[in-house]
């Protein structure tokens, strides 16, 4: 036999090792797949939660009517407090300050005590009312015009009309006001209703505190009527939600076309309830505007501005998402495959 001639082996030579970069970009755009993947659903659960609303018309409108009725009734309150606030701003001339100067007291002198009064910071202006001004007055509105002129004096003081700043916000300022301008020498009685400005300041309060009490109240119950509607769309597509959990969905899945269904419910609502509001500012504009022209006043409604419309969607929005929320957290947890 033969020996049997072996081939020389060659060294291993290893190989250095590149780093293979499709891993990372794969990985990367796993994540980017996932972000856009987020994105389509919930785009898709927005609009699929809008189409459902649209594919069950009756259904829809009953429930957005009533809660639009009951945001409208809320924020109409707010509207008419703030009309009062603007009332009561109107009705401020009426919280002035008399001032009947001595009888002995020249128009000078008078001229020169208002000038000091205009000082005080508390004070928005005055107004000198001298003798003749008065006579005047009197004899026009009082209807003893006749008698007056019998008169060999005139018998009227000099009078100075005082009108403080915020007289119905900060009622201690005035009294201090009131108690400074009728300690003065040449005054020798000075006026002021602090019953009027009292209750009226009272009215203003009270009219703010049943406001937000209303709200909350009403709040409440657009909490339990969207939180219903939820819980019978649940019951409705509960086959639907049985599928899904049986192939792995998780409940943050499921909870979301159903918050977008209540996030719907209460944008709706809250749109509609602004138009419910401004019809109605339009049919009281006219007659509240004739009413305040026969007082000669200059009294025009006040509507919700941007930001305040934009306060009640976000509100009503958000009423809608967080009862929806509230009831999906319960249902879905007695909710279970059989």
């Amino acid at each position: 036999m033969k020996p049997v001639k072996r081939k020389p082996t060659r060294p291993i030579v290893k190989k250095p090792v590149k780093h293979d970069t499709r891993q990372t970009r794969t990985a990367g755009g796993n994540f980017v797949d996932k972000l856009h993947a987020y994105r389509d659903h919930h785009a898709h659960a927005l609009f699929s939660s809008l189409g459902r609303l649209v594919a069950t018309p009756f259904t829809s409108i009953m429930t957005i009517a009533v809660l639009a009725i009951s945001i409208a009734l809320a924020s109409g309150f707010y509207i008419m407090v703030i009309n009062v606030q603007q009332l009561t701003a109107n009705l401020e001339s009426s919280n002035q300050i008399s001032l009947f100067l001595k009888d002995d007291v020249t128009d000078e002198e008078a001229a020169d005590l208002a000038g000091n009064i205009r000082k005080n910071p508390s004070v928005q202006t005055v107004k000198v009312i001298s003798k003749e001004q008065a006579l005047t007055e009197f004899k026009t509105y009082s209807g003893f015009g006749a008698a007056i002129n019998l008169l060999e004096k005139n018998p009227l003081p000099i009078v100075l009309q005082v009108l403080p700043k915020n007289a119905l916000q900060d009622k201690q300022e005035l009294d201090s006001l009131f108690k400074t301008v009728e300690k003065f020498d040449e005054v020798d009685y000075a006026q002021i209703d602090m019953q009027w400005v009292e209750r009226l300041h009272s009215i203003v309060e009270v009219a703010r505190c049943a406001t937000t009490l209303f709200s909350v109240m009403i709040g409440i119950g657009i909490l339990f009527i969207i939180g219903n509607t939820i819980r019978l769309e649940l019951h409705n597509r509960r086959d639907e939600v049985m599928i899904a959990k049986l192939v792995g969905a998780t409940n943050s899945f499921i909870q979301r076309p159903f918050l977008y269904t209540g996030f719907w419910i209460g944008f709706i609502s809250g749109v509609s309830a602004w138009f419910i509001d401004a019809i109605l500012m339009l049919i009281l504009r006219q007659p509240v505007e004739k009413l305040s022209g026969l007082y000669e006043g200059e009294l025009h409604l006040i509507f919700l501005s941007f930001t305040e419309t934009i306060e009640l969607l976000i509100i009503s929005s958000l009423l809608g998402v967080i009862s929806s929320w509230a009831v999906l957290l319960v249902q879905l947890r007695h909710t279970r495959p059989e």
